[in-house]
């Protein structure tokens, strides 16, 4: 059975966030992904998850927390990637408020419902407060794999 452990490692996390929307905060996870191997073709990945994005008014929650993701043959194995942002991006959030914390998940076509799974774990954690200020807070992008790996079970 697959495990958080199993999707998201040290180098597929940034605590600084270069991107200055949610597209560029898409790319900018996307290629982590892609430098780990797990994404083949990172420019069609990127277009089905904005596509996604596009089609449900955008993945932006309360609290400052976003989870955009996509499932295409363009990912070769499912993975998680992680980013923190200074500011805060734009990713539709009912209460206008900027994500800063942005999970992006990535599916391959024809897999089972694991990114569903995943997604609905990471976000009941996200509803813990001391789960977002840990993460906000971490240092190192290890350190925060280890709040994740602690926290979220599959």
């Amino acid at each position: 059975m697959t495990t958080i452990s199993d999707l998201i490692t040290a180098t597929s996390v940034t605590t600084d966030l270069h991107a200055t929307n949610a597209e560029e905060a898409i790319d900018e996870l996307a290629r982590l992904l892609e430098a780990d191997g797990r994404v083949t073709d990172r420019q069609r990945y990127v277009e089905t998850v904005v596509a996604r994005e596009a089609e449900t008014g955008g993945t932006g929650m309360e609290s400052g927390i976003a989870i955009p993701h996509g499932k295409t043959s363009a990912v070769s194995a499912p993975a998680l990637a992680f980013g923190r942002s200074a500011k805060g991006l734009d990713f539709g959030a009912g209460d206008g408020t900027p994500s800063d914390l942005i999970f992006l998940i990535a599916a391959p076509e024809g897999e089972d419902d694991l990114h569903v799974r995943v997604l609905s774990r990471i976000a009941r954690k996200l509803i813990h407060e001391s789960f977002r200020t840990a993460l906000r807070e971490a240092a190192t992008p290890q350190a925060i794999v280890d709040i994740i790996e602690q926290e979220v079970e599959l």
